[in-house]
C-alpha cells in the first residue's frame, strides 16, 4: 500500500494517489493529467477511481480529463447532481482498491455533497481519512460557501458540518491520519496550518472546532466569525466542476501559441483581451505593454488571478518569463481560466526591438520614503495582517477590494503604496495604472523593509487570528 500527497504550493491543496497491488485512486485532482498518469505508468498501476470529495470552488479538477483518458469512473458521494456520468455512492459504501477499501462518508455542512473517504488496510484497520474540505488541520471548512445552491443559511450550514464532525469523524480512531484538500493560504478555510496531515488524535486536542465540550451554538459562532467575502471566482469554478469544461489538452494548445509584437498588438486591440504580465514585479517596473497588469507567476498567482479577474471568461494575453509560458497557461486553467490566446514570443525584449510603446512604474526604497514626511503612504495588505502591525498614520486599502476601494485613492499627489514584501503592491498599482492613476510608487520590499529600517514608527504587534 502507498499513499502519495501531490501537494499543490500556489493553491494550498493536496490532491492524492493511493496504491495497492497494482491498483489506484486520484482523489481530488488538480487539472492537469500527466502526474497521475505519470505517477500509475510509473509502477504500473490502473487508476480504478477518480474520487471527489464535493465540487470545488477555489480550482477546476481534473476529474473529467483523468476518468476519460483511464476510464476510470467519477465518485462523488450522496446528493451529488453532476452533469455528467458519475457513481454517486451511497454514505457507508465500500470500494476495493487492491486489498484495500474506502469507506464513503458522507459528512454535509461545507458542501451539501461533501464526503469524506475512509482508507482501511488489508487487515481491516482504519487508517486514514481523505477529508476534502470538511475537516483542515487546524480548521473546518468555511460554510458560507454552498447556501445558495443548498437553500440554506451559513449558519445552518455549519449547524449541519457541526453534526458531519461529531456523528462521522471524531468517533474514528486517534490514530487515522488526516489527509485534507487544503493547507495554510487558501481561502477555503480560515485558521489552518501549514501542516498537510496529521491524526486525529492530535486534531481533537488542538483544533479549536473539535473541542470535546464545544455546544452546537458555540461552534457556528466561531465557525463563522471573521469570514470575509469568497474570491469572485469560486462560483464560477463550482459550475464548471458540476457541467464540465473543455479538456486541458485544447486549452493548452490555444494558450501557447506565440504571437509577434505586432500580432500581439493586434490581437489585444481586435479581441479586448487583458493582457497580463506574469514577470517578476522589479522586471515589469522597468518595462511593461501600456494597460497591462502584473500579477506575478513565482507568488500566490492563480489565487489572485481569480480574486481581482471576475469573469473566467475574459480573453487574456500573456506576457511571461522566458521558457515558462505552458506553465501560466497551465496554472491558469486550474482555476478555471481557459481563454488564453497567446503570449508574447520573445517577451518584452522583442516588443521594445520592434519599436513598441511601453510604460514604466517609479519604485523607491525605505530610505528615500523617510526622507519624505509627508508622503501619502497606503498599505494594501489584508485587513488582518494591517490590524496586526502597520505604520502610525497609514491607511488600510486592501488589494482583495480593489474595485470598492480605488476611490479612496488621489490621484492629484504622489501615492506610494507598500504590502508585505512588494509582491501585492505591484498588483495594485499596475491595475490602478491601467485605469488612469499615474501617481502611484511602488516601495521596494514593502512593509518589511519599512520596519527593518528603523526609520518608521509602527503600532504594536497584536496577534490576529487569520480570516479567510
Amino acid at each position: 500500500m502507498s499513499i502519495e500527497q501531490i501537494y499543490t504550493g500556489c493553491l494550498a491543496q493536496g490532491a492524492y494517489f493511493i496504491e495497492s497491488e497494482g491498483e489506484a485512486v486520484v482523489i481530488d485532482p488538480l487539472r492537469e493529467t500527466a502526474p497521475y498518469l505519470e505517477r500509475a505508468a510509473k509502477t504500473g498501476a490502473k487508476i480504478k477511481y477518480v474520487l471527489e470529495t464535493h465540487f470545488h470552488a477555489d480550482f477546476v479538477s481534473g476529474h473529467l480529463d483523468l476518468s476519460q483518458k483511464t476510464g476510470a469512473p467519477i465518485v462523488y458521494g450522496p446528493t451529488a447532481k453532476p452533469a455528467f456520468d458519475a457513481l454517486i455512492a451511497h454514505d457507508g459504501q465500500e470500494l476495493e482498491v487492491g486489498k484495500l477499501r474506502l469507506r464513503v462518508l458522507h459528512t454535509p455542512g461545507h458542501t451539501m455533497e461533501s464526503t469524506c473517504y475512509l482508507l482501511i488496510d488489508e487487515n481491516g484497520r482504519e487508517t486514514a481519512l481523505f477529508s476534502g474540505d470538511t475537516l483542515f488541520i487546524g480548521d473546518v471548512g468555511r460554510p458560507d460557501l454552498a447556501q445558495k445552491a443548498a437553500d440554506m443559511t451559513m449558519e445552518q450550514l455549519a449547524e449541519t458540518l457541526y453534526d458531519s464532525l461529531r456523528l462521522k469523524i471524531m468517533p474514528l480512531p486517534d490514530s487515522v491520519i488526516v489527509y485534507p484538500a487544503h493547507g495554510a493560504g487558501s481561502a477555503c478555510g480560515k485558521n489552518m496550518s501549514k501542516e498537510t496531515f496529521d491524526s486525529l488524535g492530535h486534531q481533537k486536542q488542538t483544533n479549536y472546532a473539535l473541542r470535546a465540550d464545544m455546544t452546537k451554538a458555540q461552534f457556528v459562532k466561531e465557525v463563522t466569525d471573521g469570514l470575509l467575502p469568497p474570491p469572485a471566482y469560486f462560483p464560477l469554478n463550482v459550475a464548471m466542476n458540476k457541467s464540465g469544461y473543455d479538456s486541458i489538452d485544447a486549452v493548452m494548445e490555444r494558450g501557447t501559441q506565440p504571437l509577434s509584437p505586432r500580432a500581439f498588438e493586434a490581437a489585444a486591440n481586435e479581441t479586448g483581451a487583458l493582457v497580463l504580465d506574469t514577470r517578476d514585479p522589479e522586471e515589469f517596473a522597468k518595462a511593461f505593454i501600456p494597460n497591462s497588469i502584473n500579477i506575478g507567476i513565482d507568488g500566490g498567482f492563480a489565487p489572485w488571478v481569480g480574486a481581482l479577474i471576475p469573469d473566467v471568461r475574459q480573453k487574456l494575453l500573456i506576457v511571461a518569463p522566458t521558457g515558462r509560458e505552458a506553465e501560466v497557461v497551465q496554472r491558469l486553467a486550474r482555476v478555471g481560466y481557459d481563454y488564453c490566446l497567446g503570449f508574447l514570443d520573445g517577451g518584452m525584449d522583442a516588443w521594445k526591438e520592434a519599436g513598441l510603446e511601453i510604460d514604466q512604474i517609479q519604485r523607491i526604497n525605505a530610505d528615500e520614503l523617510a526622507v519624505m514626511p509627508e508622503a501619502l503612504v497606503i498599505d494594501v495588505r489584508k485587513p488582518s495582517e494591517y490590524e496586526a502591525e502597520h505604520l502610525e498614520g497609514v491607511n488600510n486599502t486592501p488589494l482583495d477590494y480593489i474595485n470598492e476601494s480605488m476611490s479612496a485613492v488621489p490621484k492629484d499627489r504622489p501615492v506610494f503604496i507598500h504590502c508585505a514584501g512588494g509582491y501585492r503592491s505591484m498588483i495594485f498599482t499596475s491595475i490602478l495604472r491601467a485605469r488612469g492613476f499615474d501617481n502611484l510608487i511602488d516601495v521596494r520590499g514593502g512593509f518589511k523593509a519599512l520596519k527593518e529600517s528603523g526609520k518608521f514608527a509602527a503600532t504594536q504587534f497584536v496577534c490576529q487570528r487569520t480570516k479567510a
